[in-house]
């Protein structure tokens, strides 16, 4: 759920009517439906709908499509091997009249540190839980099950969503081995959603289901081409999630296009009693209709701020491509319709020469791993707190100990816990900078409705007070970048064909603005589109049929 590694980053439904009106009839049935890298929720619903394919059919050409790249990129580390069986169960009750949601019978691929209470592992990517039992679905996989998606697999992150090391490389897991990105050979995924955004950005499933606790969605989608959305804390439940901070921790979807973004929040969203930060939701009763806010005119007459003293501040953490590129979609929102105004972070300054570090992260997560290990109906290593993990993490091989050391985990066992009085002080430093100094207070003071930044940018001062941010693609690195490797030595952290994205930055529950004006922004430009993957899956839904 933590993005590592800044520096080497940076330097680093009318859907009945689509088949006819976008796909000709009289060509040949192969030719009928755009390839899965391309397909979005309704060209798949319309496919659906129309008999033009099954979900089974879908599940059989995604699992392949898995298996043709994974060798490579290492973004799957579980099939479901019940899928099949589950996307048959579905196709029945389509053929009986009975859907459950838009996604109903489609392919959905979440992160390997949501727990399912099925055939899969849930691990953190670490050998300490494979194997481990959860007593019932996570309650974003029993969201997902109840709106009819098929949990295809389980996607490789960066170990314990990154909060185990400093020495190692997004992507990297124990258990899953090293996830690469496609847009250029070796590209690092960035973190700690990193098999999400890859399995995403391929369509090796619809889309895909991230967390965040600093960067971990945003991060992924921004070097993957794809659209985020970083809930607010409490929008979406943790519950049975593997956390870090239960103060920063958050789940959200990492697809292709914002409606599709939009299709899943709208499955995952709203309140749930094993979480009680979901209670403080405000909309209790009907949530928000994300599907709506998708609104090619979201941007007129709307207040955007431009937060200039953050890219000033931290402008060794990103490059000239990246700025002029946002300076761009600044004059394209404008144009859109939006009056734009500096919404500086008044504390940013402060915030970036804090000692404050990892203390509110460390505080939750020593408090935080316990509780959730207490929910274990099998723990086959007896792995019950911190301690025992790293005893665990330091004595079996194939954890890459010492290579890649525990250092986070010693420094968190080294502080209080956050029940102690002196958490008090850390946290409420903490919610400074994020609120007041931060983005609440930028908006508040210059009433605002979003605030901009490239998404290299974004995460962190959002991820202090837990507020929503969505990313969409901006652009992407020339073809004469010079290549620049992460500072493990493993990953091109800037390259040639390399994506970054552009952040809509908003106050806690505003998604659906967000949304809005993220969709309006993409309509216009369709980034998306301007390059291709290196590397793409050859196998489509007509291949299975045998068209």
């Amino acid at each position: 759920m933590l993005l590592r590694g800044l520096v080497v980053l940076s330097t680093a439904f009318q859907l009945g009517a689509a088949l006819n009106s976008q796909y000709s009839i009289q060509t040949p049935k192969s030719t009928y439906f755009p390839s899965l890298i391309e397909a979005d929720l309704e060209d798949i619903v319309t496919g659906l709908e129309s008999g033009l394919f099954t979900s089974a059919d879908l599940v059989k050409t995604y699992t392949a499509r898995i298996k043709e790249v994974n060798d490579t990129l290492h973004a799957v580390t579980e099939l479901n091997p019940d899928a099949l069986s589950i996307a048959t169960s579905l196709d029945d009750l389509r053929r009986n009249g009975t859907i459950l949601s838009p996604l109903h019978g489609v392919p959905i691929i979440i992160k390997n540190n949501i727990a399912t209470a099925d055939k899969m592992n849930s691990t953190a990517g670490s050998w300490s839980l494979v194997g481990a039992k959860v007593p019932r679905d996570s309650t974003m996989a029993a969201k997902l099950r109840k709106a009819g998606a098929v949990i295809l697999g389980k996607s490789n992150l960066s170990q314990w969503a990154n909060y185990r090391s400093d020495n190692t490389s997004n992507g990297w897991s124990a258990y899953g081995g090293q996830t690469y990105a496609a847009y250029y050979p070796k590209q690092d995924p960035s973190g700690s959603s990193s098999g999400s955004g890859v399995s995403s950005s391929l369509g090796l499933a619809l889309a895909a289901l991230g967390t965040e606790t600093s960067g971990s969605i945003l991060s992924p989608s921004d070097v993957n081409n794809l659209v985020g959305i970083k809930p607010t804390v409490g929008l979406t439940s943790r519950y049975l999630v593997i956390p870090i901070s239960e103060h920063q921790d958050t789940v959200g979807p990492m697809a292709r296009s914002v409606k599709d973004a939009a299709y899943l929040l709208q499955a995952i969203a709203g309140p749930d009693p094993n979480d009680n930060y979901t209670l403080a939701n405000p909309h209790q009763g009907i949530q928000p209709d994300y599907l709506a806010a998708c609104n090619y005119n979201a941007l007129t007459g709307a207040r955007i701020g431009v937060a200039w003293n953050v890219l000033d501040i931290w402008s060794q953490y990103t490059d000239d491509v990246v700025i002029d590129a946002f300076h761009e979609a600044v004059d394209q929102i404008r144009a859109a319709g939006a009056t734009i105004v500096d919404a500086n972070f008044t504390a940013f300054a402060q915030y970036n020469n804090s000692t404050l570090g990892d203390a509110v992260l460390n505080a939750d997560f020593l408090v935080g791993l316990p509780n959730y290990l207490k929910e274990l109906t099998y723990n086959p290593n007896n792995i019950h707190n911190l301690a025992d993990e790293r005893n665990f993490t330091h004595g079996f091989p194939l954890e890459d100990w010492p290579e890649r050391d525990t250092k986070l985990w010693d420094e968190a066992l080294a502080q209080y816990n956050n029940t102690s009085p002196q958490f008090w002080k850390a946290y409420q430093e903490s919610l400074y900078y994020g609120d007041e100094g931060g983005i609440l207070g930028a908006l508040r003071r210059t009433n605002t409705s979003a605030v901009l930044l490239p998404t290299q940018l974004s995460p962190s001062i959002p991820a202090l007070v837990g507020s929503p941010v969505v990313t969409v693609p901006m652009g992407f690195y020339p073809w004469n970048t010079t290549v620049v490797m992460n500072g493990f030595g493993n990953l091109v952290a800037t390259g040639p064909n390399v994506p970054f994205g552009l952040s809509f930055m908003g106050a806690k529950w505003s998604e659906a603005d967000l949304i809005g004006f993220a969709y309006a922004y993409e309509q216009r430009t369709m980034h998306r589109n301007d390059k291709q993957p290196y590397l793409v899956p050859n196998v489509e839904v007509g291949d299975v049929l045998g068209w």
